[in-house]
Protein backbone atom coordinates (compact mmCIF):
# COMPACT_ATOMS: atom_id res chain seq x y z
CA UNK A 1 0.00 0.00 0.00
CA UNK A 2 2.65 2.44 0.61
CA UNK A 3 4.63 1.83 -2.75
CA UNK A 4 1.29 2.44 -4.49
CA UNK A 5 1.03 5.67 -2.83
CA UNK A 6 4.07 6.73 -3.77
CA UNK A 7 3.30 5.48 -7.69
CA UNK A 8 0.40 7.73 -7.07
CA UNK A 9 1.86 10.48 -5.53
CA UNK A 10 4.81 10.82 -7.94
CA UNK A 11 2.18 10.65 -10.76
CA UNK A 12 0.30 13.27 -9.77
CA UNK A 13 3.35 15.75 -9.07
CA UNK A 14 4.42 15.03 -12.83
CA UNK A 15 1.22 15.64 -13.56
CA UNK A 16 0.79 18.40 -11.97
CA UNK A 17 4.07 19.98 -12.87
CA UNK A 18 3.69 19.35 -16.80
CA UNK A 19 0.73 21.30 -16.33
CA UNK A 20 1.71 24.09 -15.05
CA UNK A 21 4.46 24.95 -17.31
CA UNK A 22 3.91 28.55 -18.04
CA UNK A 23 3.99 30.59 -21.62
CA UNK A 24 6.93 31.60 -23.50
CA UNK A 25 8.05 35.35 -22.72
CA UNK A 26 6.70 37.32 -25.48
CA UNK A 27 9.91 38.45 -27.34
CA UNK A 28 9.99 42.26 -27.11
CA UNK A 29 11.17 44.97 -30.08
CA UNK A 30 14.07 45.28 -27.59
CA UNK A 31 15.49 42.04 -27.10
CA UNK A 32 15.09 41.41 -30.69
CA UNK A 33 17.10 44.54 -31.58
CA UNK A 34 19.84 43.49 -29.16
CA UNK A 35 20.01 39.82 -30.32
CA UNK A 36 20.78 40.94 -33.00
CA UNK A 37 24.20 41.83 -31.90
CA UNK A 38 24.50 38.60 -30.16
CA UNK A 39 26.36 35.62 -31.97
CA UNK A 40 24.10 32.58 -32.96
CA UNK A 41 23.59 29.32 -30.55
CA UNK A 42 24.90 26.35 -30.63
CA UNK A 43 23.36 23.48 -28.65
CA UNK A 44 25.94 21.95 -25.90
CA UNK A 45 24.02 18.63 -25.37
CA UNK A 46 25.00 16.79 -22.00
CA UNK A 47 23.72 13.50 -20.14
CA UNK A 48 23.47 12.58 -16.36
CA UNK A 49 23.59 9.70 -14.79
CA UNK A 50 24.87 6.96 -17.31
CA UNK A 51 26.00 4.57 -18.59
CA UNK A 52 23.24 2.00 -18.47
CA UNK A 53 24.16 -1.39 -18.02
CA UNK A 54 20.89 -2.96 -18.92
CA UNK A 55 21.70 -5.86 -21.53
CA UNK A 56 18.46 -5.31 -23.04
CA UNK A 57 17.77 -2.33 -25.44
CA UNK A 58 20.77 -0.44 -24.03
CA UNK A 59 18.95 3.36 -23.76
CA UNK A 60 22.60 4.86 -23.31
CA UNK A 61 23.62 3.07 -26.72
CA UNK A 62 20.35 4.31 -28.57
CA UNK A 63 21.35 7.73 -27.34
CA UNK A 64 24.81 7.13 -28.71
CA UNK A 65 22.94 5.87 -32.20
CA UNK A 66 20.88 8.86 -32.43
CA UNK A 67 23.94 11.45 -32.04
CA UNK A 68 25.82 9.74 -34.57
CA UNK A 69 22.65 9.06 -37.20
CA UNK A 70 19.77 11.83 -37.17
CA UNK A 71 18.24 13.80 -39.77
CA UNK A 72 19.57 16.95 -38.82
CA UNK A 73 23.15 16.54 -37.92
CA UNK A 74 25.67 13.21 -37.43
CA UNK A 75 28.65 12.71 -35.44
CA UNK A 76 26.90 14.64 -32.51
CA UNK A 77 29.24 14.75 -29.41
CA UNK A 78 27.78 15.30 -25.85
CA UNK A 79 29.16 15.35 -22.66
CA UNK A 80 28.16 12.19 -20.14
CA UNK A 81 28.24 12.33 -16.61
CA UNK A 82 28.89 9.55 -15.73
CA UNK A 83 28.51 7.13 -12.80
CA UNK A 84 31.27 4.81 -11.95
CA UNK A 85 30.30 3.22 -8.58
CA UNK A 86 26.27 2.29 -9.68
CA UNK A 87 26.01 -1.44 -10.33
CA UNK A 88 23.31 -0.43 -12.56
CA UNK A 89 25.49 2.25 -14.53
CA UNK A 90 28.98 2.59 -14.98
CA UNK A 91 30.21 0.03 -11.76
CA UNK A 92 29.66 -2.98 -14.39
CA UNK A 93 30.82 -4.88 -17.13
CA UNK A 94 28.62 -3.44 -19.82
CA UNK A 95 28.55 0.10 -18.25
CA UNK A 96 32.35 0.54 -18.97
CA UNK A 97 31.75 -1.09 -21.94
CA UNK A 98 29.25 1.61 -22.93
CA UNK A 99 31.87 4.35 -21.92
CA UNK A 100 34.85 2.80 -23.98
CA UNK A 101 32.24 3.32 -26.67
CA UNK A 102 31.49 7.17 -25.68
CA UNK A 103 35.12 7.65 -25.37
CA UNK A 104 36.38 6.02 -28.88
CA UNK A 105 33.49 7.94 -30.73
CA UNK A 106 34.73 11.58 -29.24
CA UNK A 107 32.37 12.23 -26.58
CA UNK A 108 33.44 13.83 -23.20
CA UNK A 109 33.36 12.07 -20.32
CA UNK A 110 32.87 13.68 -17.04
CA UNK A 111 32.43 13.27 -13.40
CA UNK A 112 28.86 12.55 -11.85
CA UNK A 113 29.60 10.20 -8.84
CA UNK A 114 31.29 7.42 -8.36
CA UNK A 115 29.37 5.93 -5.15
CA UNK A 116 26.96 2.87 -4.91
CA UNK A 117 23.80 5.22 -5.72
CA UNK A 118 23.23 8.69 -6.76
CA UNK A 119 24.33 10.43 -3.59
CA UNK A 120 24.31 14.05 -3.00
CA UNK A 121 28.13 15.20 -3.00
CA UNK A 122 27.31 17.48 0.26
CA UNK A 123 26.09 14.47 2.34
CA UNK A 124 29.72 12.97 1.93
CA UNK A 125 32.31 13.51 5.15
CA UNK A 126 35.52 14.57 3.85
CA UNK A 127 37.18 11.43 3.68
CA UNK A 128 34.60 9.91 1.71
CA UNK A 129 34.49 12.82 -0.91
CA UNK A 130 37.91 12.35 -1.23
CA UNK A 131 37.29 8.61 -1.76
CA UNK A 132 34.94 9.66 -4.28
CA UNK A 133 36.24 11.97 -6.49
CA UNK A 134 39.84 9.96 -6.22
CA UNK A 135 37.88 6.96 -7.33
CA UNK A 136 36.12 8.59 -10.26
CA UNK A 137 38.80 10.35 -11.46
CA UNK A 138 40.75 7.10 -11.87
CA UNK A 139 37.79 5.05 -13.40
CA UNK A 140 37.31 7.54 -15.90
CA UNK A 141 40.90 8.27 -16.48
CA UNK A 142 41.18 4.08 -17.18
CA UNK A 143 38.98 4.53 -20.11
CA UNK A 144 39.87 8.02 -21.35
CA UNK A 145 43.79 8.54 -20.54
CA UNK A 146 43.25 11.55 -18.61
CA UNK A 147 40.94 12.44 -15.16
CA UNK A 148 37.92 14.35 -15.94
CA UNK A 149 37.53 18.25 -16.08
CA UNK A 150 33.91 18.21 -15.81
CA UNK A 151 31.63 17.98 -13.18
CA UNK A 152 28.10 18.08 -12.35
CA UNK A 153 27.02 17.38 -9.01
CA UNK A 154 23.92 15.33 -8.36
CA UNK A 155 21.12 17.16 -7.94
CA UNK A 156 23.13 20.73 -8.90
CA UNK A 157 24.00 21.02 -5.30
CA UNK A 158 26.67 22.15 -4.03
CA UNK A 159 28.69 24.15 -1.31
CA UNK A 160 31.95 25.77 -0.42
CA UNK A 161 33.69 22.54 0.49
CA UNK A 162 32.52 20.22 -1.93
CA UNK A 163 33.30 22.97 -4.70
CA UNK A 164 36.76 23.25 -3.23
CA UNK A 165 37.25 19.46 -2.96
CA UNK A 166 36.17 19.30 -7.26
CA UNK A 167 38.88 21.98 -7.60
CA UNK A 168 41.67 20.32 -5.93
CA UNK A 169 40.85 17.51 -8.38
CA UNK A 170 40.84 19.67 -11.37
CA UNK A 171 37.13 19.37 -12.34
CA UNK A 172 34.90 22.67 -12.77
CA UNK A 173 31.67 22.38 -12.21
CA UNK A 174 28.93 22.53 -15.48
CA UNK A 175 25.04 23.14 -14.78
CA UNK A 176 22.92 23.54 -17.25
CA UNK A 177 20.40 26.52 -19.10
CA UNK A 178 17.48 24.24 -20.27
CA UNK A 179 16.54 20.86 -18.55
CA UNK A 180 14.42 18.14 -20.03
CA UNK A 181 13.16 17.14 -16.72
CA UNK A 182 13.80 13.76 -17.43
CA UNK A 183 15.99 12.65 -14.09
CA UNK A 184 12.78 10.49 -13.43
CA UNK A 185 13.88 7.11 -14.68
CA UNK A 186 11.63 4.28 -12.64
CA UNK A 187 7.75 4.80 -12.45
CA UNK A 188 6.44 7.23 -14.78
CA UNK A 189 8.95 8.76 -16.82
CA UNK A 190 7.23 10.32 -19.87
CA UNK A 191 7.37 13.97 -20.95
CA UNK A 192 4.11 14.49 -22.28
CA UNK A 193 4.95 18.91 -22.94
CA UNK A 194 7.98 18.17 -23.20
CA UNK A 195 7.67 21.10 -26.31
CA UNK A 196 6.07 23.53 -24.56
CA UNK A 197 8.96 22.73 -21.87
CA UNK A 198 11.89 23.56 -23.93
CA UNK A 199 9.99 26.46 -25.71
CA UNK A 200 9.60 28.16 -22.49
CA UNK A 201 13.03 27.74 -21.26
CA UNK A 202 14.79 28.79 -24.57
CA UNK A 203 12.65 32.04 -23.99
CA UNK A 204 13.86 32.87 -20.80
CA UNK A 205 17.66 32.03 -21.84
CA UNK A 206 17.12 33.95 -24.96
CA UNK A 207 16.85 37.38 -22.69
CA UNK A 208 19.51 36.47 -21.09
CA UNK A 209 21.48 35.74 -24.59
CA UNK A 210 20.02 39.16 -25.54
CA UNK A 211 21.29 40.96 -22.41
CA UNK A 212 24.88 39.33 -22.93
CA UNK A 213 24.85 37.23 -19.84
CA UNK A 214 26.38 34.32 -21.82
CA UNK A 215 30.08 33.82 -22.82
CA UNK A 216 30.78 33.52 -27.23
CA UNK A 217 33.15 30.83 -27.88
CA UNK A 218 34.33 29.83 -31.33
CA UNK A 219 32.04 31.80 -32.63
CA UNK A 220 29.00 30.76 -31.42
CA UNK A 221 27.14 31.02 -27.75
CA UNK A 222 26.60 27.09 -25.95
CA UNK A 223 23.54 26.53 -24.32
CA UNK A 224 23.77 24.01 -22.22
CA UNK A 225 21.06 21.13 -22.39
CA UNK A 226 20.22 18.53 -19.81
CA UNK A 227 18.81 14.52 -20.49
CA UNK A 228 19.22 11.62 -18.55
CA UNK A 229 20.59 8.93 -20.98
CA UNK A 230 19.20 5.76 -18.64
CA UNK A 231 15.72 7.24 -19.21
CA UNK A 232 14.48 4.98 -21.85
CA UNK A 233 11.75 7.44 -22.79
CA UNK A 234 14.40 10.00 -23.27
CA UNK A 235 16.35 7.65 -25.25
CA UNK A 236 13.42 6.95 -27.66
CA UNK A 237 12.82 10.04 -28.50
CA UNK A 238 16.89 11.17 -28.74
CA UNK A 239 16.26 12.39 -32.52
CA UNK A 240 13.17 14.08 -31.74
CA UNK A 241 14.49 16.01 -28.86
CA UNK A 242 17.01 17.54 -31.70
CA UNK A 243 14.07 18.86 -33.27
CA UNK A 244 12.37 19.85 -30.51
CA UNK A 245 15.25 22.39 -30.00
CA UNK A 246 15.86 23.55 -33.28
CA UNK A 247 11.82 24.09 -33.60
CA UNK A 248 12.00 25.99 -29.60
CA UNK A 249 14.73 28.08 -31.52
CA UNK A 250 13.49 29.38 -33.99
CA UNK A 251 9.72 29.66 -32.05
CA UNK A 252 11.63 32.12 -29.93
CA UNK A 253 13.38 34.20 -32.36
CA UNK A 254 16.99 32.87 -31.36
CA UNK A 255 19.57 32.63 -34.20
CA UNK A 256 21.35 29.03 -34.27
CA UNK A 257 24.61 28.24 -35.74
CA UNK A 258 24.38 26.58 -39.20
CA UNK A 259 26.07 23.63 -37.19
CA UNK A 260 23.49 24.05 -34.07
CA UNK A 261 24.97 20.80 -32.25
CA UNK A 262 28.45 20.15 -31.65
CA UNK A 263 30.24 17.79 -33.77
CA UNK A 264 33.69 18.50 -32.53
CA UNK A 265 35.01 17.58 -29.10
CA UNK A 266 37.77 20.30 -29.33
CA UNK A 267 35.10 22.71 -29.63
CA UNK A 268 32.86 21.09 -27.54
CA UNK A 269 35.57 21.47 -24.65
CA UNK A 270 36.17 24.67 -24.89
CA UNK A 271 32.87 25.62 -24.58
CA UNK A 272 31.80 23.46 -21.36
CA UNK A 273 34.59 24.83 -20.01
CA UNK A 274 33.54 28.81 -20.61
CA UNK A 275 30.48 27.60 -18.91
CA UNK A 276 31.36 26.19 -16.25
CA UNK A 277 30.75 28.45 -12.46
CA UNK A 278 34.13 30.00 -11.37
CA UNK A 279 33.79 30.31 -7.59
CA UNK A 280 30.95 28.93 -5.22
CA UNK A 281 29.59 31.80 -4.53
CA UNK A 282 29.03 32.78 -8.16
CA UNK A 283 25.26 33.46 -8.71
CA UNK A 284 23.52 30.07 -10.72
CA UNK A 285 20.73 30.17 -12.51
CA UNK A 286 19.06 26.91 -13.01
CA UNK A 287 15.70 26.02 -15.31
CA UNK A 288 12.36 25.16 -13.11
CA UNK A 289 12.39 24.77 -9.55
CA UNK A 290 15.98 23.57 -8.65
CA UNK A 291 17.05 27.80 -8.21
CA UNK A 292 13.89 28.11 -5.61
CA UNK A 293 15.24 24.55 -4.09
CA UNK A 294 18.53 25.25 -3.50
CA UNK A 295 18.07 29.21 -2.88
CA UNK A 296 20.35 29.93 0.12
CA UNK A 297 21.52 26.84 1.12
CA UNK A 298 24.19 25.62 -1.56
CA UNK A 299 26.64 28.18 -2.79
Amino acid sequence: MTQLFKVISTLALVIGLAGCIAAPIEMTPQTQQRLQTQAPIRFLLTFDDGPSASSFWNPTDTVLDSLAHNDIQPNIKAVFFVQTGAPRAGDSDIGRRVMQREHAEGQILGFHTATHSHTNHRSLDPEELEQSLSKGSADIAAITGAPPTLVRPPFWNYDKRTFAAYQRHGMHVLLTDLSANDGKIWGFNASPRRRANMLRQLSEVRERIANGELPTVDGVIPVVVTFHDLNRYSARHAREYLQILLDSAQATGVNTAPKPFYDDQGQLQRAAMARTVSESAEPVQLPGIWNWLWDGDSH
